[in-house]
């Protein structure tokens, strides 16, 4: 397994959205910083949506702009017309919109049916296109729902296809509540590359269950290769209940490399930079490798 997988830091947006401490630009600008120097070259650094909804996410323009000296791709998620126009203001080249596969987390999280919030980003994947910023779709909830229980994989398949068709590059594949397991995410995997290419599809699993990493190697076996990860194992979801941090880009990283896969990140600093983040948040980094790295060191 040598060949290059892309790795999508999503901790400074979707981590700390759901950490009861809320970071400010400041700190939320030096902890892109680190990721980056790092070697994470694609970085998700924010979102323009309702401070009232999501107050972490406050000042995401400044982050935006303080980070474009930086080489690499940054994504911010948007999710409607006026989200995209402060985007564009703040100079952001990449957009990420996002669905459910669930109506019942749709509700939850954005007030109104899957085929409603298609409605809502249409417009902004059409203007997108048209201004030449590139549009990445997420999908809540592929392998399970914290209010509808299981999710028919038929829609996934149906949310996937429509991102697809609309113009999104990329179409990331949410396992919100971290129940999924190897077999499941091969089957899912499957049926969504019937209707978009695997290049364009990206695995975004949390670890609520332990089952992560076994389910990001499952989809590589399938011929997947972009990862989502937060650094540290950051997050969650304010509207999945009991449902734990993103997989950690650390053990990422660490089973990558174990496999061949060059990802070009230091593991010293990237576990410096999640150790940073964990004192400013007040609690340790969930992740088990910088676990692993802080005991070595304590020795």
């Amino acid at each position: 397994m040598s060949e290059p997988v892309r790795i999508v830091e999503v901790g400074p947006r979707d981590g700390l959205q759901n950490e009861k401490t809320s970071l400010g630009v400041d700190a939320r600008i030096a902890f892109i910083e680190a990721l980056s120097g790092a070697g994470l070259t694609t970085i998700e650094v924010g979102a323009f949506v309702s401070p009232k909804a999501i107050p972490q996410m406050q000042g995401s323009a400044e982050v935006l702009r303080g980070v474009q000296r930086l080489a690499g791709e940054f994504h911010v998620l948007v999710p409607n017309e006026k989200g995209y126009d402060a985007a564009r203001a703040a100079g952001a080249k990449v957009v990420a919109v996002f669905a459910s596969a669930s109506e019942g987390f749709s509700r939850a999280n954005i007030n109104c049916s899957v085929a409603d919030s298609i409605e809502r980003f249409k417009p902004v994947i059409a203007r997108a296109t048209a201004d030449g910023v590139k549009v990445r779709g997420y999908v809540s909830c592929v392998l399970g729902c914290p209010y509808d229980g299981t999710v028919d994989p038929q829609a996934v398949v149906d949310v996937v296809t429509t991102l697809w068709d609309l113009g999104c590059a990329e179409v990331s594949l949410g396992d919100t509540i971290g129940v999924g397991t190897p077999n499941k995410v091969r089957e899912l995997l499957r049926a969504c590359a019937e209707a978009v290419p695997m290049q364009s599809l990206a695995m975004h699993f949390h670890d609520t269950y332990g089952q992560a990493l076994a389910n990001l190697y499952a989809g590589l076996e399938e011929g997947a290769r972009a990862i989502d990860s937060a650094a540290g194992g950051l997050g969650g979801c304010p509207y999945a209940p009991g449902a734990t941090g993103n997989v950690a880009t650390e053990d990422v990283v660490y089973m990558l490399e174990g496999l061949g896969v060059k990802t070009g990140v230091d593991l010293d600093r990237l576990v410096a930079a999640s150790n940073a983040v964990g004192a400013l948040i007040g609690r340790p980094p969930p992740s088990r490798v910088v676990a692993a790295f802080n005991a070595k060191r304590a020795r």
